[in-house]
C-alpha cells in the first residue's frame, strides 16, 4: 500500500540511560519528525534534532508547525490601555462582604456613583471634582459604568446618600451593637476652606488652629472602634450638646433604650449626668474633671494616697457623687507625662511673655493699663495663666511661677478618677476603668478620618454637601477598619495584643510585633507595608487592553506574591472585573 504523509511536528522524547555507577541518567531530545500512515498504521520519520536550538525557538517552532499563527511582540501587539485594578478591586471586594450594595439601596445608577465615592475615599482620598477624574484613570469608573457621570450627578448623590443616612446607620449599629451593650462617642473638628458654609464658626480648634472657623463632628463607635454612626455640629457646639444629640439618636435613631455611653469628662457632666438619669436606662462611664478630684482629696476626703499601696486601682464614694461608682486609678506614666507637657506649656509662656518684660525694662512700654493689655493677649495662649503671678505698674513687670499651685496641681498627675453608673454585678471595678479607656478607639478612628487614609480636608461645601462628605468619611472608615484587620499579617499591627492585667498599666505590643517590626518582614520572608503602602503596591495589579492582530483582549498583569496574598487574605479570588452587585 502507498506511503501517506502527514504533517511535521516537534516530538519531545525521553530516554533513560544507566552510567558505569549504576545510576539512572534521563535525557531529552526535541526531535522534527513527519508522521506517515502505512500499511494503516502511523509511523514516524526524524527530520531534524533540533535538541541544540534554545527553549524559546523549540516552542516557536512547535507552534509553527502546529498551523498557530506566531506575532512579533514589538509590531503586532499593542498595550491600548493599563489601569490600576487591584487597590479598587481589594476595597470593593471588602465592601460586598460588607453588605454595602443592600445596605445603600436597591441597585441605581447613583448608588453606583455613591459607591464609588466611598471606594475612592478609602484608596484615593481627594475633592469630588478631583475623585470624579480620577474614576477614569481606574477600572472603578469603567467597570460601575460612571466615568460619564456629570458633576451634578455626582452631588445628586451625594444629597441622596445624606437622605438615606438614618437607614444606613441603623443597619450598621444593628449589626454591632445590642441593648445591655456599650457605646462610645467622642467629638472632634476640622477647620473649613471659604466662607460659604453655614456650620463653619469660631470654637474650640481641636486641630490647634486658633482663628480660623470650623466644622465638629462626633463619631459613635463599638467598643472594638468601629464608627457605625457619625454627627455634624456648628464649630461653637460644646462637648456636652453633641453628647446629648448622640444619646438622642441612640434612643431615637437606633431604638436602644438599655446601653451605656462612654465619653470623656469634658463631655459627661455632672448636668449630663442628670439628664440620663431622666431618660431612664441610659447608663454612663466617664471621669471627673481635676477640681473635683481635688475636693476628694481635701480635708481628708476619701482619695488618700495610701489607697494605692497595694493596688492601682480603688473604688470610693462621697456625697457629692450619689448612686454613682468611682474608681481611682494612679498611673506614674500618666504622671511623667503631665509633668513633661506643663514644664513645656510654662517654658513657653515664659518665652512669649520675655519680650513685652525688656520693652518695659528699657521704657519702650510704660503705663500699666498699656502693659496689661500686651500682657493679657498672650499670658493664657497655653492655658496656664494660672500659674504665674503677674505683677504690673506703670514702670514695671514681673511674672513670676505659683510654685505651690504647681505643687499642688502635680500632686494629682498621676490620679485619675473614673465615674460609672454601673452596678457591681454588670461590671467590675477593672471593667469600667478598661471601658473608659476603650475611648482611645474613637481616636484612631478620627486619625482615619483626618490623616492621610481619608483627608477629611479640604471642607468647603454649603452645610448639607458637608454632612454628606463627612457621611462618606465615615462609611468609609468603617470598610477602612476591617480593611486593617484583614491586612494585619501584612502590616506592622499587632495582631495579638497581650490582655492587660493591670488596665491603669500602659498597653504593650507582643513579642510577635516587636519580631515584625524588627525584621520588617513575615517569617517567610514577606515584605511589611503600611497600610497605604499596600494599597500604592496594589495599584501595580493593572488590567490591561491588548490589541492583537486587530482584536482586543484584556489581561491582567501578574500579581506578585504579596499582591496574591492580600486577596487570600480577603477571601477572594482577584476578580478581572468589579461589580457592586
Amino acid at each position: 500500500m502507498a506511503k501517506k504523509v502527514g504533517a511535521m511536528h516537534v516530538a519531545r522524547v525521553v530516554s533513560r540511560q544507566k552510567n558505569k555507577a549504576g545510576e539512572t541518567q534521563e535525557y531529552i531530545s526535541h526531535l522534527v519528525r513527519r508522521s506517515y500512515r502505512e500499511d494503516g498504521k502511523v509511523k514516524h520519520e526524524t527530520v531534524a534534532n533540533v535538541s541544540h536550538l534554545p527553549p524559546p525557538a523549540i516552542d516557536t517552532l512547535r507552534k509553527a508547525l502546529a498551523g498557530r499563527p506566531l506575532i512579533d511582540a514589538e509590531k503586532d501587539v499593542e498595550i491600548t490601555r493599563s489601569l490600576p485594578h487591584g487597590n479598587v478591586a481589594a476595597v470593593m471586594a471588602v465592601a460586598r462582604q460588607l453588605g454595602f450594595p443592600s445596605i445603600l439601596d436597591p441597585a441605581s445608577r447613583r448608588r453606583d456613583i455613591a459607591m464609588a465615592l466611598i471606594i475612592a475615599r478609602v484608596v484615593q482620598p481627594g475633592s469630588k471634582l478631583a475623585t470624579k477624574n480620577w474614576w477614569a484613570d481606574t477600572t472603578l469608573g469603567a467597570d460601575l459604568g460612571i466615568n460619564d457621570a456629570s458633576t451634578d450627578e455626582v452631588y445628586a448623590a451625594m444629597d441622596w446618600l445624606l437622605d438615606q443616612q438614618d437607614d444606613i446607620e441603623k443597619q450598621l449599629v444593628g449589626q454591632h451593637l445590642t441593648d445591655g451593650g456599650q457605646v462610645l462617642f467622642d467629638l472632634s473638628s476640622s477647620w473649613v476652606e471659604g466662607h460659604c458654609c453655614p456650620l463653619a464658626s469660631r470654637g474650640y480648634s481641636r486641630d490647634g488652629k486658633r482663628g480660623l472657623e470650623h466644622i465638629e463632628y462626633g463619631v459613635l463607635t463599638d467598643t472594638a472602634g468601629r464608627p457605625l454612626a457619625i454627627r455634624v455640629f456648628p464649630g461653637n457646639t460644646g462637648d456636652p450638646t453633641a453628647f446629648i444629640e448622640a444619646v438622642r439618636a441612640v434612643q431615637e435613631t437606633f431604638n436602644l433604650h438599655n446601653v451605656v455611653m462612654v465619653g470623656d469628662r469634658g463631655m459627661i457632666t455632672s448636668a449630663r449626668i442628670d439628664a440620663l438619669r431622666e431618660a431612664g436606662d441610659i447608663g454612663w462611664i466617664s471621669a471627673l474633671r481635676a477640681p473635683q478630684v481635688a475636693q476628694l482629696a481635701a480635708d481628708g476626703g476619701p482619695l488618700q494616697s495610701t489607697l494605692f499601696d497595694q493596688t492601682n486601682l480603688a473604688e470610693i464614694r462621697h456625697p457629692n457623687f450619689p448612686g454613682e461608682r468611682l474608681v481611682a486609678c494612679r498611673n506614674p506614666f500618666l504622671a511623667a507625662e503631665r509633668a513633661r507637657k506643663r514644664g513645656e506649656l510654662l517654658d513657653a509662656t515664659e518665652k512669649i511673655l520675655a519680650p513685652i518684660i525688656t520693652a518695659v525694662e528699657e521704657g519702650r512700654l510704660t503705663g500699666a493699663g498699656a502693659i496689661g493689655v500686651k500682657v493679657g493677649k498672650v499670658v493664657n495662649k497655653h492655658k496656664v495663666a494660672k500659674h504665674f503671678e503677674v505683677t504690673i505698674t506703670d514702670t514695671s513687670l514681673t511674672v513670676t511661677r505659683r510654685e505651690e499651685a504647681i505643687s499642688a496641681e502635680a500632686a494629682f498627675d498621676e490620679i485619675y478618677v473614673v465615674r460609672a453608673s454601673e452596678t457591681h454585678n454588670r461590671m467590675d471595678s477593672a471593667g469600667i476603668v478598661t471601658s473608659y479607656k476603650n475611648l482611645a478607639q474613637v481616636e484612631r478612628v478620627f486619625r482615619t478620618i483626618k490623616t492621610t487614609d481619608l483627608e477629611v480636608r479640604p471642607i468647603h461645601h454649603l452645610e448639607n454637601r458637608v454632612r454628606a462628605h463627612l457621611l462618606i468619611c465615615s462609611l468609609a472608615a468603617y470598610i477602612t477598619w476591617h480593611l486593617r484587620e484583614k491586612l494585619a499579617p501584612l502590616t506592622f499591627t499587632d495582631e495579638n495584643p497581650p490582655t492587660r492585667i493591670d488596665p491603669v498599666a500602659p498597653a504593650r505590643r507582643s513579642d510577635a510585633a516587636h519580631q515584625k517590626a524588627a525584621r520588617k518582614q513575615q517569617p517567610d520572608g514577606t515584605p511589611l507595608y503600611s497600610f497605604r503602602g499596600l494599597l500604592i503596591h496594589l495599584a501595580t495589579l493593572t488590567r490591561n487592553d491588548l490589541r492583537v492582530h486587530g482584536g482586543t483582549v484584556q489581561l491582567l498583569a501578574s500579581a506578585t506574591e504579596t499582591q496574591r496574598k492580600i486577596f487570600q487574605l480577603i477571601g477572594v479570588p482577584i476578580p478581572k472585573t468589579l461589580s457592586s452587585q
